[in-house]
C-alpha cells in the first residue's frame, strides 16, 4: 500500500512506537506497519485528567478503541500518562495567551512537545528506531541529508501545518505511514480489515476541550473581564463578555442588532479593554497585506532565504503568495501578494516551498 518513495517501502523489521489516538487514522497506520514487517508496539497517550468522567470526555472510549485496535492488528498496548507534561508544556501557555489578548493553537505545540518529545523520548527509551502517528503528511530526504517534512498527499486532509515546529532531530524520527494516501482510501482499508473503529467520526476541536462550551470551559479557568465593543470610530455598539472569548475575524456570538451587513471582531485594545467590531467581511481593517511573527521554529533548524513563498495563517486556508522580506533577530517579516483575512496574532504563520513545509512561527 505504499509505493518505492515511501520511507515504509523495503524496511527493516525494527522497532517503531505508534501513537493509537483509538481513531481510524492511527489505527490504519498500525496496520501498515505491521503490515511492512515492523515491530511494532501501540501507545494510547493520556495527555488530559481533568473531567475524565464527564459528559464531554472521551477518552475512556478512545482508549477501549485503541485496544480493540491493537488486539485486532495483532500488537502490544500501553497507556502512558503524559498528563504532567501536557499541563506544564502546552495548557500553560494556552491560558497565558488568552489572557494576553492572543488566540493561540494548542495543536500545534502539542505535537512539538508532546507527541514529538515526551512521546519520542519514552518510544526512543522502550528500544524504538522511530515514532509513528496518523498524521496526513510525509518526509523524505534531499541532497544535503536532511529531513524535509512535506505536506500530505490528500490535501483536504494535510496536516503538516501543524507539525511545522518541529526540529530536525524530531522529524527525522517520525514515520507518518498514510503521507501518500487519501482519507477515503483509509476508510477502506479500516473497513476491509475489520477494524471496529472504521466509521468512527473524526475529532474536531482542541483536545482537552473537546465538545464543551469554550466559553464555559475558559471561564473556570481565567476571571471574566466584561466591556464594550465598539466601532473604530469610538461608537459603542455592545457590551463583551471578556476579550478572551473573542478571536479576529469572530462573526457568531456577537450579539449586535441593527440594519447593514454582518458585525466582526476586527482588533482588540487590551489597555481598555474594549472589542473593536467592523460591519462587513471586506472592511479594510480585516486585511493585512504584512505580519510579523516570533518564537520561529524551522525543520531544517535554520532559517530559509528571503525570497518567494507561498504561507498559510491558518489551516483552513488556501496557500498565499507572499515574499519573505527579511528573518532577523527571531523575527520573520513577510509580505502577501494579496491582502490575508483576519491575520490573528498567536495563530501560526506558515511557510511552504512547493510541497514542503519549512516551518514558520506565532503571528505577533
Amino acid at each position: 500500500m505504499t509505493d518505492a518513495a515511501s520511507p515504509l517501502a523495503g524496511a527493516k523489521a525494527n522497532r517503531i512506537v505508534v501513537g493509537l489516538s483509538g481513531g481510524v487514522d492511527s489505527s490504519v497506520s498500525a496496520h501498515l506497519l505491521k503490515q511492512q514487517g515492523y515491530d511494532v508496539l501501540g501507545v494510547f497517550m493520556q495527555n488530559w485528567e481533568d473531567d475524565n468522567d464527564d459528559e464531554f470526555c472521551s477518552i475512556k472510549e478512545d482508549s477501549r478503541d485503541a485496544i480493540a485496535v491493537a488486539d485486532l492488528v495483532g500488537i502490544d498496548i500501553e497507556l502512558v500518562n503524559f498528563a504532567k507534561e501536557y499541563k506544564d508544556r502546552v495548557f500553560a501557555y494556552f491560558l497565558a495567551e488568552y489572557q494576553s489578548g492572543r488566540t493561540p493553537n494548542p495543536d500545534v505545540l502539542c505535537n512539538a512537545e508532546i507527541k514529538f518529545k515526551a512521546f519520542l523520548d519514552y518510544a526512543i527509551a522502550q528500544g524504538a528506531e522511530k515514532i509513528a502517528t496518523g498524521h496526513y503528511a510525509a518526509t523524505d530526504i534531499d541532497a544535503q541529508g536532511l529531513t524535509r517534512l512535506l505536506r500530505g498527499a490528500d490535501a483536504a486532509k494535510d496536516q503538516s501545518y501543524f507539525l511545522y515546529r518541529l526540529s530536525q532531530y524530531q522529524v527525522s524520527r517520525a514515520l507518518f505511514p498514510l503521507g501518500e494516501i487519501a482519507k477515503p482510501e483509509v476508510r477502506r482499508i479500516a473497513a476491509e480489515i475489520g477494524l471496529p473503529n472504521h466509521a468512527k467520526k473524526d475529532s474536531t476541536g482542541i483536545c482537552f476541550i473537546g465538545e464543551r462550551p469554550f466559553r464555559d470551559f475558559l471561564n473556570r479557568y481565567l476571571p471574566k473581564e466584561p466591556g464594550v465593543m465598539r466601532t473604530p470610530e469610538g461608537k459603542i455598539v455592545a457590551e463583551h463578555m471578556g476579550l478572551m472569548y473573542y478571536t479576529l475575524g469572530q462573526r457568531q456570538g456577537l450579539n449586535i442588532g441593527g440594519p447593514g451587513e454582518p458585525w466582526y471582531v476586527a482588533d482588540k485594545d487590551l489597555g481598555k479593554n474594549e472589542l473593536i467590531v467592523v460591519q462587513g467581511r471586506d472592511h479594510p481593517l480585516l486585511l493585512k497585506p504584512e505580519l510579523v511573527a516570533g518564537q520561529l521554529s524551522w525543520v531544517a533548524d535554520t532559517p530559509p532565504l528571503p525570497g518567494r513563498y507561498t504561507a498559510k495563517t491558518r489551516y483552513r486556508q488556501q496557500d498565499a503568495a507572499c515574499e519573505v522580506l527579511a528573518i532577523e533577530q527571531g523575527v520573520l517579516r513577510v509580505r502577501f501578494d494579496e491582502p490575508q483575512w483576519a491575520v490573528t496574532p498567536g495563530q501560526s504563520v506558515v511557510l511552504y516551498d512547493g510541497r514542503v513545509c519549512l516551518g514558520g512561527g506565532i503571528i505577533q
